[in-house]
């Protein structure tokens, strides 16, 4: 991956203020409903909703998901998971093969009518906390979180970008604690499609810059991302 030269795109999004700095960034358009109905695409055999999904993190630092409705609109899912950044992008990088995230959580009890609001069921990618496997092994969990100024700052920085991978500033993200001087912040974004299989299960499949399903931004290797109530 090579730092982003004043030719690419990202050079021509308008950088956002960095979070240390207190700005927020708003330029990022109110995204459409959430897609918890996707609607037909010829881009996938099963039908579905076409959206961007970008893993970017420091490298020593857990990497973080966020699904977009289209580059420019505001996350309608951040994800933050188990594994550290770098570990994923190598597995994604190498090529030839197929990187499966898979991420499990448990059916909720039915509702009893004396239960408390906050036991009411919730849409499938509303879950809170996911048990999180990278080509079945086990690699921790991942966490449903609101999208913090940084991770909003990192979107506004590849709004103008629908594909790629490479480099953004370190400072675009907070280092968390252990990954002080860290460096650059990497990432790699590319268009999914979304398949919803029932209200317990759904998939995202990423695809290839000529919009097929398969090989994409990860240079070869066919990334899927499964999530599933069990």
């Amino acid at each position: 991956m090579s730092r982003t030269t004043p030719s690419s795109p990202l050079s021509r999004a308008t950088p956002p203020r960095s979070p240390t700095a207190g700005g927020t960034p708003s330029r990022l358009a109110v995204a459409p409903p959430s897609p918890t109905t996707p609607q037909p695409h010829d881009g996938h055999a099963g039908g579905g909703a076409r959206v961007t999904g970008t893993f970017y993190g420091h490298r020593r630092a857990r990497i973080t998901l966020a699904v977009q409705e289209r580059p420019g609109s505001l996350p309608s899912l951040v994800l933050e998971l188990g594994v550290p950044t770098a570990k994923l992008m190598q597995e994604i990088s190498t090529g030839g093969g197929h990187v499966r995230v898979a991420l499990e959580c448990e059916k909720r009890p039915k509702k009893l009518p004396s239960a408390p609001p906050e036991q009411a069921s919730v849409s499938l990618l509303e879950e809170a906390m996911w048990t999180a496997y990278v080509n079945g092994r086990r690699v921790g969990y991942a966490v449903r979180r609101e999208a913090s100024e940084g991770d909003l700052a990192v979107m506004q920085l590849l709004s103008t970008v629908s594909v790629g991978a490479g480099v953004l500033p370190g400072d675009v993200l907070a280092e968390p604690a252990g990954a002080e001087g860290d460096g650059e912040v990497t990432y790699m974004r590319a268009g999914f499609d979304r398949v919803a299989g029932s209200k317990d299960s759904e998939s995202f499949y990423m695809v290839n810059p000529d919009g097929d399903a398969g090989a994409g931004a990860g240079g070869g290797t066919e990334l899927s991302i499964f999530f599933v109530r069990v």
